[in-house]
């Protein structure tokens, strides 16, 4: 699934009503160059093969094969062998963020956006925590909704975002949802969010992103995009100048 990056005109009226912001974390707030996630990948075939005490090969193929039907490694671990899920994710997210720099110009993007502004992740919320950090900007969101937070049932699955929306009180017709994969997507739209694919750049070495499955990127429906960006920043910057002249909602 690909399409091109929307240009300023596909914005225009499309967030008059947004009132709350939801933003993915992984390669959405910041881009895949970072490679953030070839550590954590190794640190779950790591934890896979001393808990099956299998090797590397084999923990790989079981851990794409869990990721694929339960929506995350973890909840397959969890399911199939009872692993505390604490344990799980203080293992795979102990790693190096020092690759995320700081991102001003998201930062600046993210302070003119009027209304409410949250982190969904199907994360750890100390792995969210750092990330935001090392972006420096913490604190433009009101909270950080995590795995934990939802009850380790992860995205695509409806729970997780009905969770979040009466956790926080959100109209979810008053939404948008920030992703980087389509099927997470769904759901948001189905629940009336105004919903943003947000796309490696055009310039990402392919090893950064090579650790994707083409599923992965294909799963979800096409018509649960509203729009499309490799530039996270640049395209909050168009949602703001449209905002600026449109008149808040009344209805």
């Amino acid at each position: 699934m690909s399409s091109a990056p929307d240009d300023g005109a596909a914005v225009a009226g499309a967030f008059s009503k947004v009132e709350t912001w939801i933003f993915d974390l992984d390669n959405t707030l910041y881009p895949p160059r970072s490679n953030l996630f070839a550590q954590v990948d190794q640190k779950m075939g790591a934890f896979i093969s001393r808990l099956l005490d299998v090797d590397l090969q084999e923990a790989k193929r079981l851990q794409k094969g869990y990721y694929r039907q339960y929506g995350t490694t973890l909840r397959g671990l969890m399911s199939e062998h009872g692993v505390d899920p604490h344990d799980f994710l203080a293992f795979v997210h102990d790693i190096d963020h020092s690759p995320i720099e700081p991102d001003p110009a998201l930062g600046a993007a993210l302070s003119l956006l009027p209304g409410r502004k949250f982190v969904l992740t199907n994360g750890s919320r100390r792995h969210a925590e750092s990330i935001v950090a090392r972006l420096g900007i913490e604190d433009h969101f009101e909270d950080l909704f995590d795995i934990i937070a939802a009850e380790f049932e992860p995205k695509p699955a409806r729970p997780p975002y009905d969770r979040f929306l009466a956790r926080y009180d959100v109209d979810p017709t008053r939404s948008a949802m920030f992703e980087d994969l389509p099927r997470n997507l769904d759901v948001p739209h189905e629940l009336g969010m105004r919903t943003v694919l947000v796309v490696a750049p055009p310039d990402t070495p392919q090893e950064t992103v090579a650790y994707r499955q083409q599923w992965e990127i294909e799963i979800g429906d096409a018509a649960s995009i509203d729009h499309v960006t490799d530039d996270l920043a640049d395209f909050l910057v168009s949602v703001s100048e449209d905002l600026g002249s449109t008149p808040s909602p009344t209805d």
